[in-house]
């Protein structure tokens, strides 16, 4: 039965690429140059900054200047002439009116900005945090995928050597049927296992396929020779080696915990913002304008008006918005308590990978052991098969069954020893502390 698991199929005995093929690292900075997502939660990032001087821009003067002009034609009204007499005018011509204005204003006292402003403080915090969370777990992302590629070519080769294996043995049983050693049962059996081990080996290039558009999909470059992860690895337990550190540390660093902090925050901000639009607020303005008139009706009656500028303080007193500021209240309240459901959310999950990974790794060092014993006794088991076969003393099926249990095996060495590593790297995001650093440490255990 060919086994599911992509992390089964990540060390199977075969021989290591080339040594400049490439690594890691490599495939990271393909990434953080083209990776679509990480990409977006820069872009989401920046745009939801930009939130701040949008809401300060409430608070800080504001000026503005208009200038009007009409044309009255025919009829007949009264003007001012250059000698400031009032003149009437006919209904022949036209009448031209001109109104300049500049406004200067300030706001002294605005609680509901005051909070927008804080609010959209804590927003930008909040998605700075979740940019964090991105680049973490393109981290991951980068590391799993690479891997993924590194999976699929060893199953395609240990699948190849094992075709070639049964197909050897298809040979041996007809040579052993035609000298009359063999039974046309033994030959026909022989012929179903290599034929089935082809198939698998068919399915196996297909996957490959696959997970090389997998590390495309986030280096956006096409993926050639890799290098593999070495023999020997460190076996380390975590440090600390506390489950109970791990997971307060999560709760202080995740950053996916951070940006519900921030996002929290920001929700009491604007629940203060809409109750603050039942205060009242008190702005300064200064306004200057200047009028003119003339009149092609009447020759010489032209005139500009002296400019006037305006000083004065301005107080607004909301009394009844139909409803309009509760309904703002009560849904901003709404919003928090989502988002304080949400924060409660993240740091369970969080507590749950650091306890997870925290395990997987301590527990990782005697199970690559384990597995390494495993293969050993495995492939032992399946030369004394062979052996016995070819005097005759075991049968076909016993070592068909040696050389699955051999693959069984290769197998689960392949998953503890890739997926110890994998684990360290993931204790490390659900506390928040992975960086570019652990992915260099782990392209130095590659060859």
């Amino acid at each position: 039965m060919r086994l599911k698991l992509l992390p089964l199929l990540l060390l199977l005995a075969v021989a290591p690429l080339p040594g400049h093929g490439a690594d890691l690292m490599e495939a990271y900075h393909q990434a953080i140059a083209n990776d679509p997502v990480l990409a977006t939660a820069d872009a989401t990032r920046l745009a939801v900054a930009e939130g701040v001087p949008q809401a300060r821009a409430a608070l800080l003067p504001q000026l503005s200047a208009g200038l009007g002009l009409e044309q009255i034609h025919g009829g007949s009204g009264t003007s001012v002439d250059a000698n400031g007499n009032s003149v009437t005018t006919s209904g022949v011509g036209h009448t031209r009116d001109r109104d300049i204005s500049t406004q200067l204003s300030q706001t002294l006292v605005n609680l509901a900005d005051i909070s927008t402003l804080r609010a959209a403080h804590a927003t930008r915090d909040s998605q700075e945090q979740t940019y964090l969370a991105a680049l973490q777990n393109l981290y991951v992302r980068v590391a799993n995928a690479y891997f993924n590629v590194l999976i699929a070519r060893d199953s395609v080769d240990v699948y190849q050597s094992y075709e070639d294996a049964y197909k050897q043995e298809y040979a041996q049983s007809s040579e052993r049927f035609k000298d009359g050693l063999a039974t046309a049962a033994d030959m026909s059996q022989s012929q179903a296992f290599y034929l089935y081990i082809k198939a698998q080996r068919i399915a196996e290039q297909d996957t490959l396929k696959d997970a090389l558009r997998g590390l495309e999909q986030i280096t956006g470059q096409p993926t050639g020779d890799l290098k593999k992860l070495r023999e020997d690895l460190p076996m380390q337990a975590p440090t600390p080696n506390d489950a109970k550190a791990w997971v307060d540390a999560a709760m202080e660093t995740n950053p996916a915990i951070l940006a519900g902090r921030y996002a929290v925050s920001a929700d009491e901000r604007k629940v203060s913002a809409a109750r603050a639009g039942h205060l009242p607020t008190i702005s300064a303005n200064v306004t200057y304008g200047r009028f003119g008139s003339w009149s092609d009706a009447v020759p010489g009656s032209s005139a500009n008006g002296p400019g006037v500028t305006t000083v004065g303080l301005t107080l607004n007193v909301p009394i009844f918005s139909g409803g309009l500021t509760q309904s703002q209240v009560r849904q901003a309240i709404y919003q928090r308590d989502e988002d304080q459901g949400t924060l409660e959310t993240e740091r369970r999950q969080a507590a749950r990978d650091a306890n997870n990974y925290f395990n997987l790794v301590a527990d990782g060092i005697d199970a690559v052991q384990s597995a390494r014993t495993s293969v050993d006794a495995a492939q032992k088991s399946v030369a004394s098969m062979r052996a016995g076969y070819a005097i005759g003393t075991q049968s076909l099926t016993n070592v068909v069954v040696a050389i699955e249990q051999l693959a069984q095996s290769q197998f689960q060495y392949i998953v503890v020893r890739h997926q110890f590593i994998l684990n360290k790297l993931l204790l490390k995001q659900a506390a928040g502390t992975v960086d570019v650093h652990d992915l260099e440490d782990i392209n130095r255990l590659l060859q």
